[in-house]
């Protein structure tokens, strides 16, 4: 086993420090393709492990339930500020736990319930909480789904995109309170204009999540959302290289309305060393070089999905505009299942997500398809090059998965590539 800093981080808990070396070795000496996770830096990690866990904070700097809050208070004002700043936004909450939660907050908050929402559909790219009767969201609130246009063979119109049309028709039907934007597994740019224009016509709010695109929004490499959404929610986990947790931006006349959905409508007490973390993020999202790393994840994609439809694959929508390529394995082999092949990829070190793909004919759980991202292997180092002999290699892997020698070979030239690209070569103990 590899070496790892909470061996002297940790000296009370033997079971504890071995667990988390295990997890720092699986994730220096394999491939980490989840398109909705990355490697922090050291000083997020510092401060999400800070003494800050520590206090209790319910409320809001200023307006606090307990007291001993003042350097809390000064922790998430400069979050807030870093935030504001950095999307160009008039307010942020940054309390929210969890993308989804940030979601609910907005419905909360801005609706009520049994009233009409539009969102993108589960299966065609669309999260949970934007409609599926799978979530809670649809016990109380009215969903109606929208989208994507159909599958062409024609590639200069590949189809799968997001249909307009399609929305516009159902908003001028429906009448919608709220409009969502964004999703979870699209790999193409979404603009935020015909958004806009449809949720005017209706008389609807418009909510963008950009939970997957948050970082190359931040860094210039996909259009921003915030000057024409109401409300603006995210992760900051994925491409913003954040600790887990969530954030909400909003125009000025929403802000108190969204603040008490958060809280106390929807949760307690903050995680003010989280908070604190997402402010390490937000400053370094701010760094020039960051706009460079997410230039650099577009890039990557763009290569590995055109590397992968050499082996066969397909990519739903005929690319990628961001950090992810979503693929149909149906034509690269029609007994492949997204299940099988995240299996298999997670032996060789290749870690992925099984999806569905538009009209998916298999279920949630088996899938058709499989998602991968580069944002976490980009932070580690790795450019076209490297995700080229990706491409390679999980071609290998899947076409001999029956193998174990293939598994085990593959596996090996796994461990060799990720020697060469640790993120955390200089961590320090």
């Amino acid at each position: 086993m590899v070496s790892s800093p909470f061996d002297a981080w940790i000296t009370n808990d033997s079971e504890v420090t071995s667990l988390l070396a295990q997890e720092w070795e699986r994730e220096i000496t394999t491939l980490q393709l989840i398109a909705s996770e990355n490697f922090t830096s050291p000083a997020v990690m510092a401060a999400t492990g800070s003494i800050l866990t520590n206090k209790y904070s319910e409320g809001y700097p200023g307006r606090r339930f307990y007291g001993g809050n003042q350097v809390v208070d000064e922790i998430e004002d400069l979050a807030r500020r870093r935030l504001t700043a950095l999307f160009g936004a008039d307010h942020a909450n940054v309390q929210p736990h969890a993308g989804a939660s940030a979601n609910v907050a907005v419905y909360t908050g801005l609706l009520n319930p049994g009233d009409t929402i539009l969102g993108l559909r589960l299966d065609q790219g669309g999260h949970l909480t934007h409609g599926s009767p799978a979530s809670l969201t649809s016990t109380f609130w009215n969903f109606v789904s929208y989208g994507l246009t159909p599958r062409s063979d024609d590639p200069a119109n590949p189809g799968e995109l997001i249909d307009f049309d399609n929305l516009r028709e159902l908003a001028l039907k429906h009448r919608p309170k709220l409009i969502i934007g964004g999703a979870t597994a699209y790999a193409r740019a979404i603009d935020p204009v015909p958004f806009r224009e449809i949720a005017d016509e209706v008389g609807a709010l418009l909510m963008f999540d950009s939970a997957h695109v948050a970082g190359l929004i931040a860094g210039g490499s996909h259009p921003s959302p915030v000057p024409y959404a109401d409300v603006v929610t995210f992760t900051t986990h994925k491409t913003l290289r954040g600790p887990r947790g969530a954030a909400i931006l909003c125009r000025e006349e929403h802000a108190k309305k969204i603040d008490s959905a958060v809280f106390p409508g929807m949760q307690g007490g903050p995680l003010e060393h989280a908070i604190a973390a997402r402010a390490v993020a937000f400053k370094e999202a701010a760094q020039p070089e960051f706009a460079t790393y997410t230039q650099q994840i577009v890039t990557n994609a763009k290569a590995f999905g055109a590397s992968l439809e050499s082996k066969g694959f397909r990519m739903v929508s005929g690319g990628t505009e961001n950090h992810m390529v979503l693929l149909d394995l149906r034509e690269y082999d029609a007994e492949l299942t997204g299940k099988v092949a995240q299996e298999v990829l997670d032996r060789a070190g290749i870690t992925t997500n099984r999806n569905q793909i538009p009209d998916d004919p298999r279920s949630p759980f088996i899938t058709s398809g499989i998602r991968v991202g580069t944002a976490a292997q980009t932070t580690a180092g790795m450019k076209e090059v490297q995700f080229a002999q990706i491409a390679d290699l999980m071609d290998k892997v899947l076409r001999g998965r029956d193998s174990d020698a293939v598994v085990t070979s593959v596996r090996e030239e796994v461990a060799a590539l990720c020697s060469q690209f640790n993120p955390y070569a200089n961590f320090t103990k």
